[in-house]
């Protein structure tokens, strides 16, 4: 192999090997390169994963946080609950909250006892008291001072005879009371049953003097009904006062006391109240005072011995409502004040600033704005308060007494039928009780004529079972269950279920002929 040759052969080795330099290099460039890719692509799955769990920890923070928040809302709400029942406990007065009715005959004494009892409770002052004297004097009417106490227009001072029924309150050491007082003449005896409805406690008041307990007692007199309608109207209680034992007719005679006890026992036996446990009797002189705050001095009456009047009404014990029951507030009456204001008696349930109720039976809904006990603004108020309650959504105009403010979720039942049990009493000339029967009827706080559909059945009232044959009619001292009928619609509930929304009486020409209750609601009559 000459030189040229020799020299061919290398140039070619060193191109193959150039070529496989190459080779070595593209493929180590590839290879690089591919692993950049992967790296990049490793890189780019890691930050995936990364947010993926990022994300995840995010929503677990943020769903923690939402619950914490949740938890925090429950809390607050549950502690402000718990500050609401306890700033309720702490508004409600540890005193217990009676309703007191004044009852009798015209000219007992019922505002002038009421009127003595504030002016002894320090709710009337001296220089008040002066001006009353003052002002009886001058209408020659001296004695009555003490009822311009109770008798607050001038009518009633006029004529010396409540009309309205007045309202005041006092505090005992254990007891917060409202004293309603009402008319004693028969003219306004719809008065008095709108103020017995509201009551708990009965307070009869009967003149010792000469005359007087029998004119109120005989027939026609004022106190046998009075005591008739406040046990048909829910009265349990009744303290019977033996008033004006000071009367120089009297003076404190145990005899006369002895009389009036001994006469007025077996009525009120009659008139369904357990004489030993629901009624007490009690000699007191309200225009003096005498045996009401303090008992009476044994130099004054050396043969009592029990109780002054407000031990009496201390020691009352009446059954309790349920504060946790469906809410039911009669409307007795209603006005304009920076919205509508209703006012009545809790009888069952408890109200609440803030509340969504429903006035029955034409089924506004509103809202509660605020709450009055007698004067002051309460949060809430209990069964047996006499309230004040602003309301939203409904014009005064579109309520009527009667009207009845009610839960939402349990409503008062509304109708304009229904069947009840009646006692006839007295119908008026000897009239017989028919079907066509027609009457005014007072249930709570409505007053609606009514017409008695049908007689059921005649209760025999030995036995308190129905009697087997059919009944037409009925005379005075029967016991019938019939069906009532009323013109519009009204709010009551069956006497079982609520006693306060199921009792009644049925009225004729000023008249009381029959006392009932409710037993059996025609819902679709309304």
């Amino acid at each position: 192999m000459d030189i040229d040759e020799k020299k061919i052969v290398d140039i070619e080795e060193e191109i193959r090997s150039l070529q496989l330099d190459s080779a070595d290099t593209t493929e180590m460039i590839a290879e690089d390169n591919n692993g950049v890719v992967n790296a990049e692509d490793e890189i780019a799955q890691h930050e995936e994963l990364e947010k993926v769990d990022k994300m995840e920890e995010d929503s677990k923070e943020v769903v923690h946080n939402q619950a914490v928040e949740v938890e925090k809302k429950v809390k607050e709400k549950e502690n402000s609950a718990l500050d609401d029942e306890a700033a309720f406990e702490k508004e409600l007065p540890k005193k217990r909250h009676l309703n007191v009715v004044f009852i009798g005959h015209v000219d007992a004494g019922k505002s002038t006892t009421g009127g003595q009892i504030l002016f002894l409770s320090g709710q009337v002052d001296d220089r008040t008291i002066q001006k009353y004297e003052k002002e009886a004097k001058d209408k020659s009417r001296e004695s009555w001072y003490m009822a311009y106490i109770m008798d607050t227009n001038e009518e009633e001072r006029v004529k010396g005879k409540t009309v309205e029924v007045g309202r005041a309150h006092f505090e005992t050491e254990m007891t917060r009371f409202t004293i309603l007082d009402a008319p004693g003449h028969k003219s306004y005896v719809p008065n008095m049953i709108s103020g017995a409805s509201q009551a708990d406690v009965g307070v009869l008041v009967i003149s010792a003097r000469k005359g007087e307990f029998e004119t109120g007692y005989e027939r026609g007199g004022q106190t046998r009904e009075h005591v008739q309608l406040a046990k048909t109207l829910g009265v349990s209680k009744l303290l019977v006062v033996v008033n004006k034992m000071d009367d120089p007719t009297v003076n404190w005679s145990k005899e006369r006391y002895d009389e009036i006890e001994s006469k007025m026992t077996p009525f009120l036996k009659l008139s369904g109240y357990n004489v030993k446990k629901d009624v007490q009797f009690l000699p007191i002189s309200g225009l003096i005072g005498t045996n009401m705050k303090t008992r009476v001095d044994k130099s004054v009456c050396s043969w009592w011995g029990g109780p002054c009047l407000f031990e009496a009404l201390d020691a009352t014990e009446i059954p309790q409502r349920d504060p946790k029951g469906p809410f039911r507030m009669p409307i007795i009456d209603k006005f304009k004040d920076m919205g509508t204001v209703v006012m009545g008696k809790v009888e069952s349930g408890s109200v609440r600033e803030g509340d969504s109720m429903v006035v029955m039976p034409n089924k506004a809904h509103v809202k509660v704005l605020a709450v009055f006990c007698d004067e002051d603004k309460v949060k809430r108020a209990g069964p047996g308060e006499n309230v004040r309650v602003r309301l939203s959504g409904v014009e005064e105009e579109d309520i009527l007494s009667g009207f009845v403010l009610s839960s939402i979720s349990r409503p008062i039942p509304s109708v304009s039928e229904f069947e009840a049990q009646l006692q006839i009493l007295e119908l008026l000339d000897n009239a017989i009780f028919t079907a066509g029967y027609k009457a005014v009827l007072h249930i709570h706080a409505v007053v609606e004529e009514c017409e008695i559909v049908e007689l059921l059945q005649q209760i025999d009232p030995k036995t308190k079972k129905p009697m087997k044959r059919k009944v037409l009619f009925v005379k005075n001292g029967a016991f019938v269950v019939c069906r009532v009928q009323v013109n519009n619609l009204i709010c009551i509930e069956k006497f079982s279920d609520f006693p306060q929304l199921g009792r009644f009486t049925l009225r004729t020409e000023g008249k009381t002929v029959a006392v009932g209750k409710v037993t059996g609601l025609n819902l679709s009559s309304a």
